[in-house]
């Protein structure tokens, strides 16, 4: 039975990566300081021998008595509203609690695999995003803090992989939906649809034609699992390529709900991405992965969850 670490087990794709490895017959090691991760996410998991949950601020010296065969790092603010909130927890997650991880990695010489972004490629100039693309970030801007400190997480990760031999792994995840999101954290996904349950105006930042791309998150966990169990050490986009302006998803929202709501718009945030969609060539090829769930399909599960939040029937 492999005996795995995931930090930042308590978040949105934590918890859901928990559960994909004992699916898979691992013991997990759950470890979060709850910044912004939710106790709940994991609570379901308690009962469950292979499980056990360690509350740690990954940023500071990580101790683990027994062995470790892998090491999964999802520690960090991962949205817009949490790192603007907390800029400095954001850049030493990424910078400190990637360097304790990979320490600890190569203490027990443990598989790590590191939980990346789309926003290494900043505001891209080239679409779709390829792996070879070095990207277009503003390094002093408000989003810096989470976009620097990712692009040092993976600058360290593959020289662990270079200087001490660490076999490493580098996600690069994409627009990521599903339950177990939390209702205000300021991405598009909750945002829309908890404003549409409450009947309230969806808000569109700029004229709405800037575009994403959304994954369901079990298709993003299978990626990521399949991803661990192989041998590229290079960065891999994950994450579904079908491209939809904001506008678009707001429309879609609207009509899976059912709701009366408006669309009204506000200004765009500062360096705010126009295009986002991930180049999967790369995930297919050497994974043999590709997204399989509907974006009507996943979201109708996302607004159940949903519904469950906001109060409504």
């Amino acid at each position: 039975m492999p005996r795995t670490l995931v930090t930042g087990a308590a978040g949105f794709l934590g918890s859901h990566l928990c559960e994909r490895l004992l699916a898979e017959g691992h013991e997990v090691i759950a470890m979060d300081n709850l910044l912004t991760g939710n106790i709940d996410n994991i609570a379901h998991l308690y009962d469950r021998e292979q499980f056990k949950y360690i509350k740690h601020n990954v940023t500071e010296y990580i101790f683990y008595p027994g062995p470790l065969d892998y090491i999964f790092h999802f520690a960090s603010p991962a949205s817009p509203i949490d790192y603007l909130e907390h800029p400095i927890p954001t850049l030493k997650v990424g910078a400190l609690g990637t360097h304790n991880a990979l320490g600890l990695a190569h203490a027990k010489k443990a598989k790590f695999l590191l939980a990346s972004t789309s926003e290494v490629y900043g505001d891209p100039l080239v679409h779709p995003q390829r792996e070879d693309y070095w990207g277009n970030v503003n390094p002093i801007g408000p989003r810096g803090v989470y976009d620097e400190a990712k692009r040092f997480a993976e600058a360290i990760t593959m020289a662990y992989h270079r200087s001490h031999g660490l076999r490493t792994h580098i996600v690069r995840i994409f627009n990521t939906y599903g339950p177990r999101m939390r209702l205000r954290d300021g991405r598009v996904v909750p945002a829309f649809i908890g404003q549409a349950l409450r009947g309230e105006d969806l808000t569109v930042f700029g004229d709405g034609k800037q575009t994403r791309s959304f994954c369901y998150v079990s298709d993003l966990i299978d990626g990521i699992y399949r991803l661990s169990q192989s041998d590229y050490h290079e960065p891999v986009n994950i994450g579904d390529p079908t491209e939809l302006t904001v506008l678009q998803f707001a429309e879609e929202i609207l009509r899976l709900t059912g709701s009366k709501s408006k669309i009204v718009h506000k200004p765009l945030p500062v360096d705010d991405p126009k295009q986002r969609r991930p180049d999967i060539s790369l995930a297919k090829r050497v994974l043999g992965w590709e997204p399989r769930v509907p974006l009507s399909e996943g979201l109708g599960k996302t607004i159940e969850y949903f519904k469950t939040k906001v109060g409504g029937s």
